[in-house]
């Protein structure tokens, strides 16, 4: 789970070191719900537009933190809760102790650490992101620039998941982002922003005032705020995670799971948010 904080991808890699199958699925499944570095930019980035305010300072600083630590720990909780609902369901059986054996201390090999970190990891990391990148890079590119009947293919799908995404306290160009951003979370924002601005590229605008006038323009509230944060921590993995996940678990059936278990509790959680806060208010 900690290896999950800075990419998910590692995390599941990590899971090597559970001798337990069952119990290596768990993790594998589930270490999706902790935010990775992808996702980090997106939720301190509308917690600060619209929960502290961006005049920054020692209070606003911390209060961003605090916000930022209860998504991070609703994650862990999410992690917990799915961990026990699969244990006592799809992969029953009995828990077994967890033990580590230190192995004996070696001089390290530099030459041998930095030619296995490149080539066994870094480069086998990267071609995988670049298998799903490249594709979605040029889809996304086509569809902002494509106009069919004076409006972009991008904004015609977004259109078609106007009502969907409104259940979810959404617009269709927010679900659509997260749609477009399988490759990489990072560039979710950068869509929607691309989107609202009609712009043909991905872009980033220079500071997070223009950011909120250009979201609360677009209809966004406090509602649409929290759901995007909700949907960004409890949505289905990255290309490269999922690509990790095959290569891990060798079968479409834990890989479909994978995706579909929190697709399925994202959605269910902000459909819920939504439909309370507005008997709320």
């Amino acid at each position: 789970m900690c290896m999950g904080f800075g990419c998910n991808a590692a995390g599941i890699v990590g899971c090597r070191i559970i001798d337990s199958p069952r119990e290596r699925l768990l993790a594998i499944l589930t270490n999706n719900f902790v935010p990775c570095n992808g996702r980090f930019p997106t939720l301190i980035a509308i917690i600060t537009m619209f929960f502290v305010g961006t005049t920054g300072g020692v209070f606003s600083s911390l209060l961003s933190a605090v916000l930022l630590t209860a998504f991070i720990l609703l994650g862990v909780l999410m992690t917990f809760g799915v961990t026990r609902l699969l244990s006592n369901t799809l992969l029953k059986g009995v828990p077994s102790s967890f033990t580590l054996e230190l192995p004996p201390y070696r001089k390290p090999q530099i030459g041998k650490v930095i030619i296995r970190s490149i080539f066994d990891r870094t480069l086998f990391a990267l071609g995988r992101a670049v298998i799903v990148a490249a594709p979605a890079g040029m889809i996304i590119w086509l569809m902002a620039n494509i106009t069919v009947h004076d409006a972009s293919i991008l904004n015609h799908c977004a259109s078609f998941l106007d009502p969907f995404a409104a259940l979810m306290g959404l617009d269709g160009v927010i679900l659509l982002a997260f749609i477009l951003g399988f490759p990489a979370n990072e560039i979710v924002i950068p869509i929607i922003i691309m989107a609202y601005m009609s712009q043909g590229s991905i872009l980033e605008l220079d500071n997070l005032v223009q950011m909120k006038a250009l979201f609360v323009n677009h209809g966004w509230t406090w509602i649409t705020a929290i759901s995007t944060m909700l949907f960004s921590l409890i949505h289905w993995p990255c290309s490269t995670t999922l690509l990790t996940i095959k290569k891990e678990t060798n079968s479409l059936k834990w890989t479909a799971l994978a995706v579909a278990i929190p697709t399925a509790i994202g959605i269910t959680c902000c459909i819920l948010f939504t439909a309370i806060a507005k008997l709320l208010i």
